[in-house]
């Protein structure tokens, strides 16, 4: 990350900026703060953050075994909440947070989320119960909910369009390869202490937030005015926060229960209400979403490629360790390590496919890494087996995975920033960021429910299904991000 930050900071200093495209009138005069040296430094910040709330999506699966031990007679049911509260709060407050963050201030909104997420972080380390670890991640999810919503517009806004395809790819870099991330690094604390899985967030976010305060400039919509909607973000939060309740609980109480289907129909009934009241003409309150971003069917279609790219991603992450744990035997500490060269390639190819969309647009680019995940989970779904046989089996699979991710995930964001006026980044990003989280709680719900019992005892046939719904989900989603087109592409 170093080294990327670095050369996204020498190539801005060494080219002119004369034939940059001009600035919007409300962020020219904040760009000139910035000066070339302390570019690099503005990624690193931000880039770290962004990591750290990534990370925490996935690390603490690997630490459940850990936490049960510790908490005896702690059930499997309140357990997944140490993962679903996070995951329900940080899906469901992206958004009002990002509209909250046009009007208030970005730089304001991502530190103190900052803050709160590293407080947070430490009253997790010391939970004295699985009560008590469940609702200090809820605080920790509204940090990150905070600082995600936020990380890109600040971003966008410090660097100079033509750096943009870079600075989103070491964005994308971030966040992906930090939740891949999370099987290695959380196996390697475990072994110490499961409550390091937690504090090692503290020196980072503390970090963080003192640099970004001198580091980062604030920016914000300066015509507007007005205040978010009180009642649409309530009606947003209830809808995002029951409709994955209903996905992450529905293994346990059923897909066709009434419970289920009961959650899954009230929380789109609000998520409906919530754009019918957005719809309307507003002179008092800013609404919760800005339908008029939604109609634009680039923006519209890269948000609903990562909604659907994110079910295979969370599956594959989830599945993989399942796989490794369950089937082959493998500890949780090698389990974690054998991840290691999914997300060192994604991490790699953030920045090369962020520079290919950038020449031949977002929607092709993003199709082709879908097509290198399916590549992977075929090679899984034919070659894995009962004995293990991982350079053989298993790594080819993750090379290619790693690669898909890296070419999707910037050439979504990518698209996404391309329609975006400058005082809709922060807004828009969070409606991304959110429904790759509604991705993620759905790919691990559909995941656990077709594997069973099996995610625990089954066999190499078993995970037959997991490799399946891996490359399905990345079909449907390189399809979808066809229709983005060339969004994202930098005229030369």
């Amino acid at each position: 990350m170093k080294q990327l930050t670095e050369d996204v900071a020498g190539d801005f200093a060494i080219e002119s900026f004369a034939d940059e495209p001009a600035l919007p009138p409300q962020m020219e005069a904040d760009e000139k703060a910035y000066r070339p040296e302390v570019l690099g430094r503005v990624l690193a910040v931000v880039a770290a953050a962004v990591a750290l709330a990534s990370l925490d999506m996935f690390i603490v699966n690997i630490a459940f075994p850990a936490i049960e031990a510790d908490f005896a007679g702690a059930s499997i049911g309140s357990l997944s909440w140490v993962l679903n509260g996070y995951v329900i709060v940080f899906a469901a407050l992206l958004m009002p947070f990002g509209r909250l963050a046009d009007r208030v201030g970005r730089k304001r909104v991502f530190l103190t989320g900052i803050l709160i997420f590293c407080l947070a972080s430490g009253a997790c380390g010391v939970a004295w119960s699985v009560e008590s670890l469940v609702a200090f991640r809820i605080v920790q999810g509204i940090g990150a909910a905070m600082l995600m919503s936020t990380s890109l517009a600040l971003l966008l806004h410090a660097f100079p369009a033509t750096r943009w395809p870079v600075v989103i790819g070491v964005w994308a870099a971030a966040g992906g390869a930090a939740g891949a991330l999370g099987p290695p690094i959380g196996g390697l604390l475990v072994e110490v202490s499961w409550r390091l899985v937690f504090l090692v967030n503290l020196p980072i976010s503390l970090g963080a937030w003192y640099l970004g305060r001198s580091l980062l400039q604030e920016s914000r919509d300066p015509e507007e005015k007005r205040w978010p909607d009180p009642l649409g973000m309530g009606l947003m939060i209830l809808g995002i926060g029951v409709l994955c309740w209903a996905l992450v609980e529905a293994p346990g109480n059923g897909w066709g229960s009434a419970l289920t289907i009961a959650g899954i129909t009230a929380g789109v009934l609000m998520l409906v209400l919530t754009w019918v009241r957005s719809d309307r003409p507003a002179d008092r309150w800013i609404p919760t979403l800005d339908t008029r971003l939604l109609a634009e069917r680039p923006f519209a279609m890269a948000c609903l490629t990562g909604l659907v790219f994110m079910v295979a991603f969370a599956a594959m992450l989830l599945g993989g360790v399942l796989f490794l744990t369950g089937v082959w035997g493998y500890s949780v500490l090698k389990a974690g390590l054998a991840f290691f060269p999914g997300p060192a390639m994604a991490g790699v190819f953030s920045v090369i496919g962020s520079r290919i969309g950038g020449r031949f647009g977002a929607g092709p680019v993003a199709a082709a890494g879908c097509l290198f995940v399916i590549a992977g989970s075929v090679w899984w779904y034919f070659m894995m087996g009962e004995t293990p046989a991982y350079v053989s089996d298993n790594l080819p699979g993750l090379l290619l995975t790693g690669i898909g991710v890296g070419l999707v995930l910037p050439n979504i964001a990518a698209a996404v920033a391309s329609t975006l006026p400058p005082g809709s980044l922060a807004t828009g990003t969070a409606v991304l960021s959110a429904g790759r989280q509604v991705g993620a709680a759905l790919g691990v719900a559909i995941l656990v429910a077709l594997l069973g019992s099996a995610a625990i005892n089954g066999d190499a046939g078993d995970f037959d299904k997991a490799w399946a719904l891996i490359a399905i989900s990345s079909a449907v989603a390189g399809v979808i991000a066809l229709s983005i087109g060339r969004a994202g592409k930098i005229e030369t």
